[in-house]
């Protein structure tokens, strides 16, 4: 089920579940994963996209084999915070993804999350060849991040989902 905010997702998880972050690009899909108790986001892996069908088997393999009870996708919105052509791309990758495999899912805003994690890459001095193979992972992870430290902060000021 698509559900509306990150709090809603967080509720819906069982004890000790995970949460993958998504990072989906045109030709890779970057995965990430949480901690049990939703603190923290690490990269994980890159899947490199080809049928839906495969790509969405070994996304349910992982997540098998990683206790995971939901998924953050990043929402890649336009600067304005308007949706276009990508996002109804992420949007039908979730459905067509829950007719296979029954998970909640919730949207994060994804806007310059490669941007900021290629930044940061840069200033590390990571050579053109490792930024490529780890940018849509870690571009996961900070899609993740943002919604876990969303997620903290509600639960720090009592705040209540909707």
């Amino acid at each position: 089920m698509i559900l509306s905010d990150i709090e809603a997702l967080c509720l819906a998880l069982h004890r000790h579940e995970r949460l993958f972050g998504l990072d989906l690009g045109e030709k890779t899909i970057g995965i990430a994963i949480s901690d049990p108790g939703l603190h923290v986001a690490s990269p994980v892996t890159t899947i490199r996209r080809t049928k839906f069908t495969l790509d969405a088997k070994e996304l349910i393999k992982l997540i098998q084999e990683r206790q995971v009870g939901g998924l953050v996708i990043g929402l890649p919105l336009n600067m304005d915070g308007s949706e276009g052509p990508r996002c109804q791309s992420v949007r039908q990758f979730a459905a067509n993804f829950l007719q296979l495999h029954e998970l909640p899912i919730a949207f994060w805003d994804e806007r310059l999350s490669t941007v900021a994690v290629t930044r940061d890459m840069l200033e590390a001095d990571m050579s053109r060849a490792k930024r490529a193979k780890n940018v849509d992972k870690a571009a996961a992870a900070f899609i993740l991040q943002g919604a876990l430290d969303f997620h903290q902060r509600q639960k720090e000021h009592g705040a209540s989902p909707g």
